[in-house]
Formats: C-alpha cells, structure tokens, sequence
C-alpha cells in the first residue's frame, strides 16, 4: 500500500509511535510518506520504502499565526494526488484529522476517495481535545474520520465519555521492539555507575508535572532510609528538573543519583535496572513501563489511565493508588529485598511485553488498513 502518515515530529509519544509504526510498515514493502513541519525525531536515517515531506509554512503579514491545518491539507492534497495515496494515518487528532478531512473532501470533489485513520494518544483527547476552544471542531473530526484507533481501553472509554462520538474506536495498543528493548550484559557500565555492587532504579521521562518526578526522589529516599544499598537513575529532562536537582541536595542524597538527561539508547540503561518507578498522574498507556518491562525490569506505578493495561499487580509488578508514597516505598523495599519476587517479576515482565510485539501490533494496523479502505471503496 501507498500510505500517508502524519505525526508530530517531537520526542512525545504520538511520535515515536507513528514513526516506528513507518518504519515497520516500509520494512514490510509498504511505501509510506510522511508528513510534518520538521523531520520526526526517530526517523534517524530514511528507508528506500520512507519518504519524508516537510509541510512549508509561508508567513504572511496578514497571519500573526501561520496557518499550518490549511498548509497540512495542502500537502495531503498533492501527495494524494501525486503519489496516489491509498490511505491517510493521522497521529493526534488535532489538527492532523480535521486536515485530512479538509484534504478528503477536496479529493472527493475530483472523484478520489482516499479513507482516513486517527489514531489518538491521550493529551489530544484528555487535555487540547477538551478545550471548549477546539471541543466541536476535534468531536467532528474523530466522528468524520473513516477509522478511528486509540491506544488503549483507557483512552477509547475516555473519548467516548468525553466527545459525542458516533462511529466505533478500535483498540490498537502501543508496541515495543523486542530485540532492541532487552536485557543486556552491560556489567562495565553497571560497575561504573555502581562500584559497590549497589541496586540500580531507573525513571525515565519528561520531566513535566504530571510525571511526578519529585516523588520519585521521595521513594527512592525510602529506600535509602530501609538501608538498601542504591543508585537512582533518572533519564530525560523538562521543567521539573531544578526542582528534582534541589530535592536530591535538600535530602542529602546527591551521591545516590544520577541526572542522564536525554538518551537515545534508554535501553542500555534499563539493562542494569534493578527496578523502574512511574508514579505518574495521567498515562494513557505507558511506554516507558512497557520499555522497561521489555528489558526485564519490574514496575511500580500508578494505577491511572492504560497503567494497568500494561503493568499486571503483583505479576510484573506492583500498582498503586496516585500519590500512594508508602504503598509505592513498601513494595519497592520488597521488590529489592526479595530475590525471588524480583526474579519471578522480572521474567513475568519479559513475558508481559511480548504480547506487545511490534510485528503482531502493526498486523493489526495492516488489517485495519484493509477493512477501512473496503469499506470505503464499497460506498464509492
């Protein structure tokens, strides 16, 4: 097939998942396009199969805000037209699925009908999608796309309460790279980072509020405080950093962290990870639990939004309720203390993640494909 894909070329997770999805797609034949106003962050070198198409934004004295839903639905046009699309995938759905709306009704004007897939991730629904600004305008264009997909139960549930939607979401989840995401002999770099043999936990993310990264500190604290020797290993960076950095000094714990700021290899230190904590306030799904999960890592989390999709209690894991420090600390201290909990946790996380192969998930996207595109084709 002969796909369009549009996403969001930052390092969220609506990105990277759509330019994994690209990559996978291209490995199979596929010849996809991709569309978005700066080349995506994983898309590190170009597949013969992937072509990247950067939507120019022309700034006019008349905008004081350049129109890039008008100068998206232009490129879709032409790339329809001109490399003769067989479907459009838009990641997030504003303003990418009211684009592709705007773009299919030109086309249909000329007797092309191409169907159009969103894919939504979370914050477009939950957080911009519920803005009484753009309200209307995402609950029309999720209701006039020809497929619709969520990442997990949580988000489908959540849109359908949220929106007055009339046409059926499937549940796609997100997928993890099982030969990149798993556990390996990485001893020089544990020795480096912890010369006394000591436990390794690991947090990994944006380092926004609702990550909660302070009270990661906090749990890790308690651990100390238990006796557990212990280095803490924080990966990414974003506002909450000084925040974090002068916790760590207040407590007296600078020695026992490590600030690694943004890693394109997290799997390198998920493989010397004894433990990953991810007490967020809002996940609609959980990528980095799955990431490390996929390296054999046991996972403490919230049990919000598509957390427990993903992390099983007590299997791969435990979950606990928002801001639960205590129950977050006690089953740290357990997890760490107890080699045959962590033992078994850490093979059930294994087996967790491979359910979420990246070769079963985008199956499930190429059949998708092919259901929406006959449906389509049937009614034109």
């Amino acid at each position: 097939m002969n796909i369009g894909i549009v996403c969001y070329p930052t390092f969220g997770g609506s990105g990277v998942v759509a330019t994994e999805l690209a990559k996978v797609l291209a490995s199979k034949g596929h010849k996809i396009h991709m569309m978005s106003y700066a080349k995506p962050a994983r898309l590190e070198t170009l597949d013969s199969n992937i072509f990247y198409h950067e939507v120019a934004i022309n700034a006019y004295p008349l905008f004081e805000y350049p129109p890039y839903a008008l100068a998206l639905a232009s490129q879709m046009v032409n790339l329809i037209e001109y490399e003769n699309l067989d479907l459009l995938h838009v990641h997030y759905a504003l303003p990418h699925a009211t684009s592709a709306y705007l773009a299919k009704q030109i086309m249909a004007e000329k007797g092309i009908h191409v169907p159009v897939v969103t894919t939504l991730h979370g914050t477009d629904i939950t957080l911009v999608g519920s803005d009484p600004s753009y309200k209307h305008v995402v609950e029309f264009s999720i209701n006039k796309s020809d497929g619709v997909t969520a990442v997990s139960d949580y988000l489908r549930r959540e849109t359908c309460e949220r929106f007055d939607i009339k046409t059926d979401i499937k549940v796609i989840p997100n997928f993890i790279d099982l030969e990149r995401f798993q556990k390996s002999n990485k001893s020089h770099f544990k020795r480096a980072i912890c010369p006394d043999g000591e436990k390794v936990v690991v947090h990994v993310s944006n380092f926004r509020k609702v990550k909660r990264v302070p009270e990661v500190v906090t749990i890790f604290d308690r651990i100390l405080k238990h006796g557990i020797a212990a280095k803490l290993l924080l990966v990414g960076d974003g506002p909450e950093r000084q925040r974090t950095e002068q916790q760590c000094r207040d407590l007296g714990i600078c020695d026992h962290v490590r600030f690694l700021g943004k890693l394109d290899q997290v799997e390198e230190v998920l493989s010397i990870a004894d433990l990953f904590l991810i007490p967020s306030g809002s996940e609609t799904f959980g990528l980095a639990a799955l990431e490390a999960m996929s390296c054999s890592v046991p996972v403490i989390s919230s049990n919000i939004g598509g957390l427990p999709e993903v992390n099983v209690q007590g299997e791969t894991g435990f979950l606990c309720d928002l801001d639960d420090i205590d129950c977050m600390a006690d089953n740290a201290v357990e997890i760490l203390t107890n080699p045959e909990l962590h033992s078994r946790m850490s093979k059930n996380a294994r087996k967790r993640a491979e359910l979420f192969n990246q070769n079963l998930v985008v199956n499930q996207y190429e059949d998708y494909y092919k259901e929406v595109r006959k449906e389509l084709l049937s009614v034109n």
